[in-house]
């Protein structure tokens, strides 16, 4: 009885003593998976935090970024408010929204030795400032010496002034002006080579241009600038170019250009030999078509002119059709080579041809127009030797096939001339260069006079 007494009494202890011993341990346990989790926890919200407050920054900064495009937008849309832009209210106040000036031109001075055979060029004449082939003396025989000639002028210095106007419609809108000084200066007004050398404001070029239309006074359709030569004169191969500036109304689509330019008949009188005489009878337009190909190799153009000759004296009307062939381009030969060039034919387009060298028709006894046919053009060489230095050489003539029996024998048969020019650029946009001219017109009687001449120049482009 005693031992199980001691038996049941020994379990309850051990039992107490089992969970006194374990409970230490289960509660150790219990505080370290506790510490773990709080640790986790802990690491948990740290890095929410973190996100919460990165998010709070780059909230901040796109906050701050909009408020500084709020800021420039509106000092943009105050600004001209407060200073007015240059071009939109000191120069152009009447100028429409959306127009863009631009302006630019050269100093040009041009110092010149001439030398002819057969007559002296007067001074102050136009053969004297450039190339001009129909004012080279003949006819002078042994009864009239040569001459030669030392002139100085700045007479091609040019300034031109442009507006560029974009439309809300999309439309273009567009403006041309361009002076030289080429506008006498031997006149009680305009000044004279003894004392002030002042010469007149001259127009050379005025027009509109909306989207494909053009409309003023603008380079013929009939001529291709772009084919002319580097020249040091103020044109260089005269005879054998189309050459005219006139009032017209002109269409361009793509490659294609048509236009109808100012009417102007010029004519030699029965048996006047070199007189010329402009007339302004006729009713009908110049009309020019031109097609231009361009690429890296260069350009390409044909151009087509179909003109209306008309001569009014009283009783005396006459009336004839001229019309000319002009082909004409620059041929790339590679980065420092290009071959430049015009031929041009046709009958009763004297005017537009070396700078009226010859006329368009002759008047023949009864006061009826009998066409003038030429034949003319030029050819030249550029070759660049390096940014600063380059040269040209080039060719020109033009052939006249003149009714003898009406004009005369003392009218132009044809003139050529031959050209090569050093061009040097120490800086940019300054060139001086010197051109050797020779140059040679025959008369219809055999006559002939021919020019030498040194054409230097010293210009700046801005």
């Amino acid at each position: 009885m005693t031992t199980r007494f001691a038996s049941i009494t020994r379990r309850p202890l051990a039992a107490a003593l089992f969970v006194a011993l374990i409970a230490p341990g289960m509660a150790f346990a219990q505080t370290a998976k506790e510490k773990a989790l709080e640790a986790r926890v802990a690491e948990l919200e740290r890095q929410v935090q973190l996100l919460l407050s990165s998010q709070q920054q780059q909230q901040t900064a796109i906050s701050d970024t909009q408020t500084q495009l709020t800021e420039v937008r509106t000092a943009q849309t105050q600004a001209p408010a407060a200073k007015p832009g240059i071009q939109q209210t000191p120069i152009s106040a009447g100028a429409g929204p959306n127009t863009r000036f631009t302006y630019g031109g050269f100093i040009k001075l041009d110092a010149s030795v001439t030398s002819t055979n057969d007559g002296d060029l007067a001074d102050g004449s136009v053969g004297r400032l450039f190339y001009v082939p129909k004012t080279i003396p003949v006819g002078g025989g042994a009864t009239k010496e040569g001459g030669a000639d030392t002139d100085f002028g700045a007479n091609f210095s040019r300034f031109w002034f442009a507006t560029d106007t974009d439309l809300d419609s999309g439309d273009k809108l567009k403006s041309y002006l361009e002076f030289d000084l080429f506008g006498g200066g031997s006149t009680a007004f305009t000044g004279n080579e003894v004392a002030t050398n002042t010469y007149a404001l001259t127009v050379r070029q005025a027009y509109v241009t909306w989207n494909n239309w053009l409309a003023g006074q603008a380079w013929s359709n009939f001529q291709d600038t772009a084919a002319l030569p580097d020249a040091v004169d103020f044109l260089g191969p005269s005879e054998g170019t189309v050459f005219v500036r006139q009032a017209q109304i002109r269409y361009t689509k793509g490659p294609w250009s048509f236009s109808a330019e100012n009417p102007q008949t010029v004519y030699t009188p029965y048996l006047g030999n070199m007189a010329q005489v402009a007339g302004d009878d006729g009713a009908m337009p110049d009309i020019t078509a031109r097609y231009q190909a361009k690429g890296d190799w260069g350009h390409f153009s044909v151009a087509g002119l179909a003109r209306q000759l008309k001569y009014q004296n009283g009783p005396a009307n006459s009336s004839e059709t001229g019309f000319g062939l002009s082909v004409s381009g620059k041929w790339n030969l590679g980065a420092n080579d290009d071959i430049r060039y015009m031929i041009t034919g046709g009958t009763g387009i004297g005017r537009y041809v070396g700078l009226a060298l010859n006329n368009d028709a002759v008047l023949d006894a009864n006061g009826d127009l009998e066409n003038i046919d030429l034949l003319a053009g030029f050819v030249g060489w550029r070759h660049v030797f390096s940014p600063k230095l380059r040269t040209n050489v080039f060719y020109s003539r033009a052939e006249y096939d003149n009714e003898v029996a009406l004009t005369g024998l003392g009218i132009t048969k044809g003139a050529q001339s031959a050209h090569v020019n050093l061009i040097y650029s120490p800086l940019p946009k300054l060139d001086l260069g010197a051109e050797l001219i020779w140059g040679k017109r025959e008369l219809e009687n055999g006559d002939s006079g021919e020019l030498n001449r040194l054409q230097t120049h010293v210009k700046y482009t801005f």
